[in-house]
């Protein structure tokens, strides 16, 4: 824990709270342990694959390395578990969608496409565990801003996913 003085004496000898190392609370084999976890992660752009960038963009870093993969793997494992992706389909007041053709070139690619299970925008989820990959572009062309489906669409034919 990080924090004031006040916090560490709050917490020093709590029988109310239980401290452990990163190395145990993201353990997908123990998190996944519980029945019907739900993991909901943030990104920022999401692939016609589904890979998803939620570090950087490009070669800017956005933010450190956190638990999106580790939790993402632990609801897999769990039974009845489902794992969220969550982004807004726009970026830059609407002139640029978070989900393209393919991530920024540099872009790190925090969660792979094969643990993703459902990717949300303020359209509607895309589905996409055990899906093909022009299924995919199709489920995520469909929750895309719908000013950018057309081209979306167009760059999945020349990618040859569609």
């Amino acid at each position: 824990a990080l924090g004031s003085g006040k916090l560490y004496r709050f917490m020093d000898r709590n029988p109310m709270l239980e401290m452990h190392p990163v190395d145990y609370t993201n353990d997908p084999a123990l998190a996944g342990r519980n029945d019907n976890l739900v993991a909901i992660n943030a990104t920022l752009q999401v692939d016609l694959l589904g890979q998803c960038g939620s570090e950087s963009l490009g070669c800017l870093p956005y933010s450190g390395t956190g638990g999106q993969a580790d939790f993402v793997r632990a609801a897999n494992r769990s039974r009845g578990g489902k794992a969220f992706i969550v982004v807004p389909s726009t970026a830059k007041d609407g002139t640029v969608s978070r989900i393209a053709p393919t991530l920024t070139p540099g872009t790190h690619v925090s969660t792979s496409k094969n643990d993703i299970n459902y990717v949300v925008t303020e359209y509607g989820v895309a589905q996409l565990r055990g899906k093909s990959a022009g299924q995919r572009a199709r489920e995520l062309i469909a929750i895309a801003h719908p000013d950018f489906r057309a081209d979306l669409t167009a760059e999945a034919k020349r990618m040859k996913l569609l």
